[in-house]
């Protein structure tokens, strides 16, 4: 089936479908729904609410996007999820509408592959080419840079920020803020060290790959205070946009602990 709307889906009166857009068996869309061309919900998908679905997602049976969010101070004000493109949603995934409280709006990019029965909580801001493996879990409010990947039955608790081509190992559970290219794993999750084998998949330089890990050993050593190896990293490495972009996130919430090393580096 390519394009049209099965004769078993639901479809409210006001939902707006753009050309090329299937709709399977079984599938339920709400009045305030939006989707764009060439978007394929495959069967008994639920869509729902102030949401909006951009163009050429596939979207896997039982998932269910725009459903209100898990919060007990929601009384059912008009907030939203919005998804953009070329996303690939999986069996029995859930993406949370907004809170007023936390903005309003849930938002999740483009080229991202969410896995069976995955979780984008509420307020959650959710960059390109993200990867949330089996049952992966964000709690309301999470910030997720691009390409990170989350492993499988891992969690990120609510307002944890994660960095660019940062790794999540299976299992962890997230409570501190993940620096951009770092691989944490654990209960509580710590730094293991950089996603080397993501970068080296993105095509990263060996020459930025050698200067990332110099800064790394350099940042997160045991000598000095934090704020002296943090300042002596910027002084070594200002010209490196990778370690710069290490130290800004580092510096964007001073309030906020991020995972460190559980070992000397």
């Amino acid at each position: 089936m390519s394009g049209g709307i099965h004769p078993t889906a639901v479809v409210a009166k006001g939902a707006e479908l753009a050309e090329g857009v299937t709709v399977g068996p079984f599938c339920v869309i709400g009045a305030r729904v939006k989707i764009g061309p060439g978007t394929r919900l495959h069967s008994h998908v639920v869509v729902d609410g102030s949401t909006e679905l951009g163009a050429n997602n596939q979207v896997y049976p039982f998932a269910v996007l725009g459903g209100p969010p898990q919060h007990t101070a929601y009384k059912g004000e008009d907030t939203r999820l919005v998804v953009g493109d070329n996303n690939v949603i999986r069996e029995h995934a859930t993406m949370n509408l907004g809170t007023v409280n936390g903005g309003g709006v849930t938002r999740v990019g483009s080229n991202g592959f969410y896995m069976i029965e995955s979780h984008v909580g509420h307020d959650c801001v959710v960059g390109d080419s993200v990867i949330l493996t089996k049952q992966a879990t964000l709690g309301g409010h999470c910030e997720i840079g691009d390409f990170v990947i989350v492993g499988g039955l891992a969690a990120v608790h609510q307002f944890t920020r994660v960095g660019r081509h940062a790794m999540i190992g299976g299992l962890a559970a997230v409570v501190k803020d993940v620096i951009p290219y770092g691989s944490v794993w654990g209960n509580h999750a710590h730094l293991e060290g950089l996603n080397l084998v993501g970068l080296k998949r993105r095509g990263f330089s060996r020459e930025s790959i050698n200067t990332l890990r110099a800064a790394y050993r350099l940042l997160f050593a045991d000598e000095g205070t934090f704020q002296e190896r943090l300042d002596d990293t910027i002084e070594t490495y200002s010209d490196s946009p990778e370690v710069m972009e290490i130290i800004d996130f580092i510096r964007a919430d001073a309030n906020r602990p991020i995972c460190l090393p559980e070992r000397e580096v």
